[in-house]
């Protein structure tokens, strides 16, 4: 859960690999209100024609159009109250920042900006409507790095009882599907056993052989379900609680029965498994870095910030003092230690620092380097390899656990948020299916 691209650039370069969303019918009315604002008619027109298309392309049965229409609404409701969260609590993407993953994106697709504006044009889609596609995204990612990452604690304690109950699965790498059933907050006995009895019948309908990748895109609540609810590989220990203990003894193909969660109910499908074998010796190269950090906001910019690390670069290459200078302006918690962040290994930090870490030599100082934390000067002080395989096995154990406590979190806080919310569903999305 290191990085807040996770998905963007993937799911945002799909959009051009789909193809073009043919233009909508100019069809007025809302489908939705949201607190303050609308979901018009014509926006979740749009969205079913661009899902539409992708499900196609990937050969996928379409589900009935009124439980197709009803699910991306939800999923739209979902999105805007993240984003109304958002906004109201100053997390923001400004425009110096949405230039560079729009140019990042457009380097994935070997093209310049030029280029990947004209294709996506001549595919019919709107520049500034894929412009705030990615803002959103990022807004997003951005709103579960502060809401949640940040905030999830992983004791020594847990470590120490999760290696105890560790057996030999649990470095198997399995790749998952899911179907997520959503119950309302505080559902009622009637509302739990509606959908407990959906949720047999798509379990029935799965085991009887009908394709799963059809049935998570036609009915699951999870984000993933247009690409049938698939959670790609993973390690046994990185996937949740319940997902983990529910497949361990299954086989390749295999369903578990219905789960239940706080969230709602489950169906998950083991679809394949490797490695096993958790044993082995490990060196690992250790860093000794330090950094300055100065974070944004909505009164410090993507470019206020970048531009005071610069000033602050150009002042320790004419030989000022790195640690003083840390102590100064970092907004870190290692200012008092002069920026210093001790011995770093791999995967200790986000990937964005990693990178720039790992290519600097000895002493330099680097250009600014953006993270979802914000921006930072690094500076490596010392390298050295050493044999981990004890403490390896420890950072392993507390980075699942925090995976599984932050995927957790923020299901929980988005739900919570969808629930708080006003939602005013309009005819004829407000009718029982």
């Amino acid at each position: 859960m290191k990085s807040m691209f996770r998905t963007l650039f993937g799911s945002l370069a799909l959009l051009l690999c789909v193809g073009a969303v043919a233009a909508p019918q100019q069809i007025d009315g809302i489908a939705a209100v949201v607190n303050d604002e609308v979901i018009t008619a014509r926006e979740l027109e749009a969205r079913v024609q661009q899902a539409s298309r992708q499900l196609q392309k990937q050969g996928t049965q379409l589900p009935p159009a009124d439980v197709f229409a009803r699910q991306m609404l939800e999923r739209m409701i979902y999105e805007r109250v993240q984003l109304q969260f958002a906004r109201e609590t100053s997390v923001r993407v400004d425009d110096a920042t949405l230039e560079r993953a729009t140019q990042r994106i457009a380097e994935n697709n070997k093209m310049n900006i030029t280029q990947f504006r004209a294709a996506l044009e001549k595919d019919g889609m709107s520049w500034t409507g894929f412009r705030e596609d990615i803002r959103n995204e990022m807004t997003l990612g951005r709103l579960r790095e502060r809401e949640v990452e940040t905030r999830v604690i992983v004791t020594d304690a847990e470590v120490d009882a999760f290696l105890a109950a560790q057996t030999a699965t649990s470095s198997q790498e399995v790749m998952v599907a899911h179907i997520l059933l959503r119950a309302p907050d505080s559902a009622t006995p009637q509302q739990w056993s509606k959908l407990q009895a959906r949720a047999e019948s798509l379990l029935a309908r799965a085991q009887a052989g009908e394709d799963f990748t059809k049935l998570a895109a036609g009915n699951s609540d999870a984000p993933d379900a247009l690409s049938g609810g698939n959670l790609g590989w993973r390690r046994i220990d990185r996937l949740p609680t319940l997902y983990a203990d529910a497949i361990r003894l299954l086989k390749p193909g295999a369903l578990t029965q219905v789960l239940r969660s706080p969230a709602g109910l489950h169906i998950v499908k083991l679809i394949d498994s490797r490695g096993g074998s958790d044993n082995e010796t490990a060196t690992v190269q250790r860093t000794h870095v330090r950094h300055i950090l100065i974070k944004t906001s909505d009164k410090v910019s993507d470019a206020e910030a970048r531009q005071r690390l610069e000033q602050l670069r150009d002042r320790l290459v004419q030989g000022g003092n790195f640690a003083e200078l840390a102590k100064r302006y970092s907004n870190d918690g290692s200012a008092p230690k002069g920026g210093d962040l001790g011995w770093i290994n791999p995967g200790d930090t986000v990937p964005e620092f990693e990178r720039a870490m790992n290519a600097l030599p000895i002493d330099e100082i680097s250009q600014p380097v953006q993270s979802p934390f914000g921006w930072h000067l690094i500076q490596v002080t010392e390298r050295k390899t050493e044999d981990v395989s004890g403490e390896r096995r420890r950072n392993q154990a507390r980075a699942a656990l925090r995976e599984r406590k932050s995927d957790e979190a923020f299901d929980d806080f988005v739900r919570q948020l969808r629930d708080r919310a006003f939602v005013e569903l309009r005819p004829p999305y407000n009718t029982p299916l």
